[in-house]
């Protein structure tokens, strides 16, 4: 193919300029690098080399941000804290890369580092990847890039660039990136947020919101997933007519005046109880008005609680998690044991595989959901034990609102 002859030539140029520029451990400015979780430096390289060689690996794993850094309490920093984990429980090299801004020109310079610092297996987390796999994994063909949240429409996306109508069907995506050396997966994330919305109705909040970040897919499955849960728990318990829902996105993925406004108007004066706030740091806008009316917040990704609760002790009611540390744990575990094969190639769409929710890849967080009697541990359970049996049933389709006997409204977007 055209394109990857391309590429590949491309490879061989930046091969020799790499070796030219001879940085070692690829820390020049707008990078930030740890070696198996600590500072770079010549003694503490050698010492990672040392048990690296001492426990049979020769994985030297770089991990790259996005947009954001490794401690905004969602993706970066979940994605960080599992591999760095990894690598020192498993005598591996391990550095993590942040681009010098959010572009796709910055990340893929990203990936160029790490490259250039010796990585072989580079873990990007989130859609924004997209760009990176399909510009670079030609180039990088002994490179395993794990992409975590990069789906088959993200590809297509970049790869088809102008003219694409964002129906993945209507394309081949391996005509885009190298499948040899890649593994993708998404997430179920219409499951975690059913789960946190029948949750919250259970727990007794009968006025709800859903605040996301930007109209993207993975947003809008939460978006969807929740509205879907609330309307089986207000179904369960006879109280559809007096459960209502406001659902908005801000446009973007943080907080700023003009989202917390709008959050101030729900919590304040339409008397929201709970808000799901879904799309990185746009919690910070829920979270500030929910304070100031005794509101109340759910969470998304990851357990938000540590850093939502920073803003009033018991504001999270639970957080729509997605399964990234024991993606990250069984990906490279399986890389170490010599089954990379398994894997490249693949676009996963990972959800529930056991009874047990902390085995799955899609969950509320055990340690800090505020059970209570209307929806326990227990309940929690059963719950997860009936979707994972096919018993309740939950659309991942997003192209319209779901259908519901409860009243939902839906503001479109704040910006």
């Amino acid at each position: 193919m055209k394109k990857r002859l391309i590429a590949m030539t491309l490879a061989a140029v930046m091969t020799i300029s790499l070796a030219a520029c001879g940085s070692g451990g690829g820390n020049d400015a707008g990078s930030e690098t740890t070696q198996a979780g600590a500072e770079t430096s010549g003694t503490e390289a050698e010492t990672s080399q040392t048990d690296a060689e001492a426990s049979g690996t020769d994985m030297n794993i770089a991990m790259i941000t996005d947009s954001g850094d490794i401690t905004d309490q969602s993706f970066n920093q979940t994605t960080y804290e599992s591999c760095k984990k990894w690598a020192e429980e498993n005598g591996a090299q391990f550095t993590y890369y942040k681009p010098d801004s959010d572009s796709d020109e910055a990340r893929n310079a990203s990936v160029d580092q790490a490259v250039a610092g010796g990585a072989n297996v580079i873990v990007m987390p989130g859609y924004m990847f997209a760009a990176a796999i399909v510009a670079q994994s030609d180039m990088y063909p002994d490179v395993k890039f794990v992409a975590l949240d990069v789906g088959e429409g993200d590809l297509c996306e970049k790869g088809v660039g102008e003219g694409y109508d964002y129906n993945p069907a209507n394309w081949d995506v391996t005509e885009y990136y190298n499948t040899d050396n890649v593994y993708c997966c998404t997430y179920q994330e219409e499951i975690s947020g059913y789960m946190a919305g029948y949750a919250a109705v259970k727990l007794g909040y009968k006025h709800l919101g859903f605040l996301g970040g930007m109209s993207v897919p993975a947003v809008t499955r939460f978006g969807y997933g929740y509205v879907q849960g609330i309307d089986a728990a207000a179904k369960e318990l006879g109280i559809e007519g007096d459960v209502q829902v406001e659902y908005v996105c801000g446009g973007q993925f943080y907080g700023d005046a003009d989202i917390t406004a709008a959050m101030d108007t729900w919590y304040g004066t339409k008397g929201v109880e709970v808000v799901f706030a879904c799309g990185g740091g746009i919690f910070t806008s829920a979270a500030e008005a929910a304070v100031k009316a005794g509101g109340k917040v759910i969470g998304v990704d990851s357990d938000q609680a540590p850093v939502i609760d920073q803003y009033a002790e018991g504001l999270t009611v639970t957080s729509a998690m997605k399964g990234l540390a024991a993606t990250v744990n069984t990906v490279l575990t399986d890389i170490k044991d010599g089954k990379w094969s398994e894997y490249t190639g693949k676009i996963d769409n990972l959800g529930l595989v056991s009874d047990n929710p902390e085995e799955n890849f899609v969950q509320l967080p055990i340690g800090s959901t505020q059970w209570g009697d209307g929806f326990s541990e227990d309940d929690y359970r059963a719950l997860v034990k009936a979707i994972n049996s096919g018993e309740i049933k939950i659309s991942n389709d997003i192209t319209a609102m779901p259908a519901t006997s409860v009243t939902v409204t839906d503001y479109g977007s704040v910006k």
